[in-house]
């Protein structure tokens, strides 16, 4: 396309000669006679290149460039001078009001070709940066636009977070506009405090992504007090079908009973978690039992549990591996070391206190991951007044009687809570009838059939310790049987559980002592925090249990 050139000169003969010269070179030409016409004219017309002469009635050249270079620069527009003037003065003139060259009469043909030539090669330059520049800036609105709505919709999707001012303080600084880390707090429909820290591969929208179905379904189950390695497990399941395969969620899910007296853990992937007292001194260290959601299919998930006692001293304290990663100027990490002693360093500390201690060991450096932190304190919880699905007026029993080769080859506990949560008013209990029953059984496997000891979990590594030792007895157990036996009383809306198992058993008073010194309470104390009455049989292998639905 040819480029418009505007020839602003009030001498006639002038415009003639350039428009003559020029037209020859296929150049479209426009003519104005002084600065003011010129101006119309670049108001309507789309002119490459201006060709002003300096000395002209109404508006002369020097005022007409300034008025140009101010209402027509989003575009390199090149004013080019043509003037006899030939005083240093007059061409300095010119370049401060804007001019780009000039072109002295009479005029030499070939170099004023060569000049329009060489200013139209830079403004095409021009005219394509703009064109970039305005589609970048389409482009940085539009994503501006969709992380507002993206941004609103993630905020509506996280309930109840500030709803447990008394019980929670929490902390989640994002690397980025999105954060890779999500914190979901609900409460069961029996007043059971839920709460999920989760940590996405990354972070950014695309670390945040998985948090908008993961929330909906964590306060749907919570809703329908599902036990927590239920949450777990549909969790797990959601991100294995929607995740590829390099994102998953490092995880931790707690349950935090009514009365403030007990928890129940799923540990997945995330730094070890502490329970401090009031002091920040650490009293048990909770190292991740799992793997992360999103990697095993529901065939290879693993649903255990770990459960202990806690009293209004004691806080949960969860963290992202952001903190710990966190480094300074020398490379070196915060590290585990430095968050225990800053979780000693205060009474009561707050998350915003550590934080602080984190912000002030980065030295100002650029925060490179999401950062989030959690404080749980241990403290009963308010009821909150919902409708309730009324009990069922049918009584019942359910009786299992479980040999060596069922014993290996399934876990019953599963199976009994669903089948319980299908009865009219039981499925609010699902969460605290799962912890009776897991409890109770794997007490009856572990330490009666398999004669297993828990003080080996509290030696370093105890955990993975007691595992393989179980394992290993499981494979080679014979001639063992667990007995289960359940009842549900609709006059006094109560179940009533009995299991029984061909070990050799043992005291209940041993069995105190023992829960008295093991946080993880494999024992009767834990039972009787959620159970209205437990009682042993002399033999101790034996365990009845009285649960009020009201």
């Amino acid at each position: 396309m040819a480029a418009h050139v505007l020839i602003v000169d009030d001498q006639a003969l002038n415009r003639i000669l350039l428009s003559q010269m020029l037209k020859g070179e296929g150049y479209q030409i426009s003519m104005a006679y002084n600065g003011q016409e010129a101006i119309k004219i670049l108001e309507h017309e789309p002119i490459d290149i201006v060709l002003l002469d300096v000395i002209m009635p109404v508006m002369d050249g020097f005022e007409t460039a300034k008025i140009i270079k101010n209402n027509f620069s989003d575009v390199y527009l090149p004013i080019i001078f043509i003037t006899s003037l030939d005083d240093k003065a007059s061409f300095e003139k010119c370049l401060e009001v804007g001019g780009d060259d000039f072109i002295h009469k009479p005029f030499d043909k070939v170099i004023l070709n060569a000049k329009i030539k060489a200013h139209r090669r830079t403004r095409e330059l021009s005219k394509k940066a703009n064109q970039q520049k305005q589609l970048l800036e389409y482009h940085h609105n539009q994503i501006e636009r969709e992380h507002e709505i993206v941004e609103h919709i993630f905020n509506n999707s996280l309930e109840n977070q500030d709803g447990f001012k008394q019980h929670l303080d929490f902390n989640l600084s994002p690397a980025s506009m999105f954060n890779g880390d999500m914190f979901l707090v609900a409460q069961s429909p029996i007043g059971n405090l839920y709460c999920m820290l989760g940590d996405f591969t990354g972070h950014g929208l695309a670390a945040a992504i998985g948090a908008l179905p993961v929330s909906r379904a964590f306060y749907t189950m919570v809703n329908k007090g599902k036990a927590v390695n239920d949450i777990a497990f549909e969790l797990n399941t959601l991100l294995y079908n929607l995740l590829p395969g390099h994102m998953f969620c490092a995880a931790t899910i707690v349950e935090l009973s009514a009365s403030g007296k007990s928890i129940s853990a799923w540990l997945g992937g995330l730094p070890d978690a502490y329970l401090i007292d009031s002091e920040g001194n650490i009293k048990k260290t909770l190292e991740s039992q799992h793997m992360a959601l999103g990697i095993l299919d529901k065939h290879e998930f693993e649903y255990d549990l770990i459960h202990f006692e806690v009293n209004s001293d004691t806080r949960l304290v969860l963290a992202t591996d952001g903190i710990i990663e966190t480094t300074n100027k020398q490379d070196d990490f915060f590290a585990e070391d430095r968050f225990i002693a800053t979780l000693q360093s205060k009474p009561m500390i707050t998350c915003e206190d550590i934080i602080a201690h984190v912000s002030d060991f980065a030295q100002g450096l650029q925060q490179q991951d999401d950062v989030s932190i959690v404080l749980l304190n241990c403290l009963p919880l308010p009821m909150e007044e919902k409708p309730r699905e009324p009990f069922s007026t049918l009584a019942f029993n359910l009786s299992l009687s479980l040999n060596s080769k069922q014993i290996k080859q399934t876990d019953p506990v599963y199976d009994i809570v669903n089948i319980l949560s299908r009865i009219e008013g039981l499925n609010d209990h699902r969460s605290n009838i799962f912890l009776l029953l897991s409890e109770a059984y794997n007490n009856s496997l572990d330490h009666g059939v398999l004669g297993l000891d828990s003080a080996i979990k509290l030696q370093e590594d105890g955990f993975f310790k007691f595992y393989e030792m179980r394992e290993k007895a499981i494979s080679e157990l014979k001639d063992a049987m667990i007995i289960i036996d359940i009842r549900y009383c609709p006059d006094t809306l109560s179940l009533h559980f009995m299991i029984c198992d061909s070990g050799r058993g043992f005291s209940s008073q041993s069995n105190d002592v023992m829960s008295g010194n093991n946080e993880f309470g494999r024992g009767l104390s834990l039972l009787e925090e959620i159970a209205e009455k437990v009682t042993y049989n002399a033999s101790g292998n034996q365990v009845e249990m009285c649960y009020k639905l009201i």
